[in-house]
C-alpha cells in the first residue's frame, strides 16, 4: 500500500483480500499521522483529506458545523477538532471542556463525563443499542452505569436519576443512586468523587476509599471474608459483581487494601452479633 504518483494528496491505494482496490485517506498534523478512513474512489478520499486540513487551519469551524453531506466521519471530525484546540489526541470522539469532557455518539448526542473518567473513555468506545450505553471491556459488554455502582438491570428514575434531568450528563455530581452495592456510598468533595466501602459491626467501620464503585463493592466482600476468618459470625450479604469476569474480580480482590481496623478486629464474644 502506498501513495501513488497519480493519486491526489493524502490518498493511498490498497487492495482487499479478494483483489478489490480501495483508497485510504490520512494526513499528518502536529507530527501525528491520523487515519481518516477508507473509500471506494480516490476523489472521495481526497475530499476527506481536504476537509481534515481545512479543520486544522480554520479555527472558526467547530463540532456543531458538521453537516450530513460531510464525507469525513463524525468521530474523526471531533477527534481532529479536539486535537486542534486542546493539543491532546484521543482515538475516541472526545472534546475537552473546562472541568469535564464531552463524548459524542453522534452530532446530536453529546455525553458529559467527569475528568476522572477521561483515561477510561479515551480507550473505550461507547456503543448504543436499544437505548442502552455500553463499552466492550475484557471481552464483555459492560453498561457505562456500572461505574457508578448501578446494577445493569437498574431502572432510571427508580434506582438512579440524573439530577439536572439531562440523561446524557454522566458527571458524578449529576448522578444520584438509590440502590447501590451493599456497603458502598458515593463521596463527592468538590470535583473529586470516590466510593467509600463501609461495614456495620458495632456501628459502621470504614473499609476504605476507592476510585470506582466496583472496587468498593469488592472491598466490602473482602472485609466480610476477613471478619469471618477472624471469627466474626454475623451474616452479611456480599455483593454479586456480574459485570466483570472471575479472573478480573480475583485480581482486584487481591490488590485492594483494607482498613487495619477491619484486619485487626476480633470479636469480643464467642457467639457474636
Amino acid at each position: 500500500m502506498g501513495e501513488e504518483k497519480n493519486t491526489p494528496a493524502g490518498v493511498y491505494t490498497a487492495t482487499k483480500k479478494d483483489g478489490t482496490v480501495y483508497y485510504r485517506s490520512s494526513f499528518t498534523y502536529k507530527n501525528k499521522h491520523i487515519s481518516l478512513g477508507s473509500f471506494d474512489n480516490p476523489e472521495d478520499a481526497h475530499r476527506v483529506y481536504t476537509s481534515a486540513n481545512l479543520l486544522v487551519s480554520s479555527m472558526h469551524l467547530n463540532i456543531d458545523d458538521y453537516s450530513a453531506n460531510q464525507l469525513l466521519p463524525f468521530d474523526k471530525w471531533v477527534i481532529i477538532i479536539n486535537f486542534r484546540d486542546n493539543d491532546i489526541y484521543f482515538t475516541t470522539p472526545i472534546y475537552m471542556r473546562k472541568n469535564y469532557f464531552s463524548y459524542y455518539l453522534s452530532p446530536t448526542e453529546e455525553l458529559k463525563f467527569s475528568i476522572d473518567d477521561l483515561f477510561y473513555y479515551s480507550s473505550h468506545k461507547i456503543m448504543k443499542r436499544g437505548g442502552h450505553l455500553f463499552v466492550s471491556d475484557y471481552g464483555m459488554q459492560v453498561s457505562i452505569v456500572s461505574r457508578y455502582g448501578i446494577k445493569p438491570y437498574a431502572v432510571i428514575g427508580r434506582d438512579y436519576k440524573h439530577i439536572n434531568g439531562d440523561t446524557y450528563d454522566f458527571r458524578y455530581e449529576n448522578i444520584e443512586v438509590a440502590n447501590i452495592y451493599n456497603g458502598v456510598k458515593i463521596i463527592t468533595r468538590g470535583h473529586r468523587t470516590r466510593f467509600q466501602a463501609f461495614i456495620h459491626i458495632n456501628g459502621n467501620f470504614v473499609v476504605g476509599y476507592y476510585d470506582d464503585a466496583i472496587k468498593a463493592a469488592i472491598a466490602y466482600n473482602k472485609a466480610i471474608d476477613i471478619l469471618h476468618t477472624n471469627g466474626f459470625k454475623k451474616a452479611y450479604t456480599p455483593n454479586y459483581i456480574e459485570s466483570i469476569p472471575a479472573s478480573v474480580y480475583a485480581d482486584i480482590y487481591s490488590s485492594l487494601e483494607i482498613s487495619q481496623k477491619i484486619t485487626d478486629y476480633r470479636p469480643t464474644e464467642p457467639n457474636n452479633q
